[in-house]
């Protein structure tokens, strides 16, 4: 009796939504390229002191800035070259990755934990507290990000963790305002409504309804909050207000090859190569996860 009223439920694969993620993703080809060059940087940084020929701090006074191989007086042994101290240029940019990428995603870690709390108490409470909230952001956003840096990094002094931080606090507003308008929206849905219904509070609510609903958009701006907190650090570093030596920092070699750039042009030109491309490479990963998670642009 009951297979002849049986009705067959449709089948579905736990793959379905990653299948369909792919699919768009994959259809930008820089995006697909952006995502190849990230992992191979970040396979280089974890492997390092592997993949290093030499200890990044290791200084050989017999070939002070010497070029690189194919040049004429280079050597395959530092294939890079060395810079005005005798350093391994390869191996320097080796190791030089692992820093900028931890610059990179520590800041964006912090910024988005922040800017999320921040944006969903905005969208929430509404009134007074998201006024106080967004005109505080909108103060930030109104001043450069790199002068505002700049003073904060003065302000507490010269290092790594004090430009990390002076970084988070330039790219928190864009977090805080792209939570504020997602909750908002999502506010007004009927599953928030229903949860409310059902005796919701607002904890739960903010967290296990509304905040999963945000991804999105947080995951393509944190995507592209990495280029820009790697660039806004390298400058930093370029300044003397970041890594301070003998850090292998990208920003921070640029800095030390600034009074040799007219006689050894590699000890400028491959730590900006190095900024260029990885910040270029996730630009292209933002847009193709905007393409594939955003359902305005999905075809």
């Amino acid at each position: 009796m009951t297979s002849a009223f049986a009705i067959e439920q449709p089948t579905t694969t736990s793959h379905g939504p990653w299948r369909e993620f792919w699919g768009y993703f994959s259809a930008n080809h820089g995006a697909v390229a952006g995502l190849v060059f990230i992992v191979i940087v970040l396979l280089v940084a974890a492997f390092a002191p592997l993949l290093a020929p030499y200890p990044p701090d290791l200084t050989n006074s017999a070939v002070f800035l010497k070029p690189p191989a194919w040049q004429s007086g280079g050597s395959w042994a530092y294939p890079l070259g060395t810079d005005a101290i005798g350093r391994d240029m390869l191996s320097r940019l080796i190791f030089g990755a692992r820093l900028s990428l931890l610059i990179g995603i520590a800041v964006v870690a912090v910024a988005i934990v922040v800017g999320t709390m921040l944006g969903l108490v905005a969208g929430h409470f509404r009134g007074v507290i998201e006024i106080a909230i967004m005109r505080l952001m909108d103060v930030i956003m109104t001043l450069p990000s790199l002068l505002l840096a700049i003073v904060i990094v003065a302000i507490l002094g010269p290092g790594l963790m004090n430009a990390m931080l002076a970084v988070a606090v330039v790219v928190l507003p864009h977090y805080v305002r792209i939570t504020r308008a997602a909750v908002i929206t999502e506010m007004s849905k009927d599953y928030v409504t229903a949860a409310r219904a059902s005796g919701a509070g607002r904890l739960r609510l903010m967290l296990s309804e509304v905040l999963p609903n945000c991804a999105a958009p947080l995951i393509v701006q944190a995507s592209l909050g990495v280029s820009t907190a790697i660039l806004d650090a390298a400058a930093l570093g370029f300044l003397g207000l970041g890594a301070q030596p003998p850090a292998s920092e990208w920003g921070t070699m640029l800095a030390d090859a600034r009074e040799f750039v007219l006689r050894a042009w590699w000890v400028v030109t491959f730590p900006g190569i190095m900024i260029l491309v990885t910040v270029l490479a996730f630009n292209l990963l933002g847009d193709g996860l905007r393409d594939a998670l955003d359902p305005k642009l999905k075809r």
